[in-house]
């Protein structure tokens, strides 16, 4: 199997692909991206949290227009995952009002999203409708 990397540091692979974010360890305010100070309460200790891979999504678009190259329409999302905000695509459903809504409940999906000259695989990430 070729090597395969994520795509942005918090999202981690395996058997249980999951997100992970830094918490702030004085209010609990969570951020995919490096902290210097939390921006909710302005200390500066941080620990790792794991995400809740499911979710339900809080707001979308469908985005019908993009930079050259970019396949539209697609569904750009935010959504909560147990009490923590992702920002992320919706994939395996059709970009239109009829399969998508709010409160929509959805779970995290990786996939491959380009491969290198090595060999190695570059894994993205979205989320998908639950089943059912």
């Amino acid at each position: 199997m070729a090597e395969q990397v994520p795509l942005v540091d918090y999202l981690v692979l395996g058997t249980t692909p999951h997100l992970v974010a830094n918490e702030c360890t004085s209010c609990g305010a969570r951020f995919f991206d490096r902290r210097n100070a939390c921006a909710n309460c302005g200390k500066t200790e941080f620990t790792k949290a794991d995400v809740a891979p499911t979710g339900e999504v809080r707001a979308f678009t469908i985005v019908t227009f993009a930079a050259p190259g970019v396949p539209v329409p697609y569904v750009a999302a935010v959504v909560d995952c147990d009490g923590t905000s992702v920002r992320a695509n919706l994939v395996n459903v059709d970009p239109d009002p009829e399969h998508v809504s709010l409160g929509m409940k959805v779970r995290l999906a990786t996939m491959p999203i380009g491969t290198d000259e090595n060999g190695t695989e570059a894994i993205g990430f979205g989320f998908e409708p639950l089943g059912g």
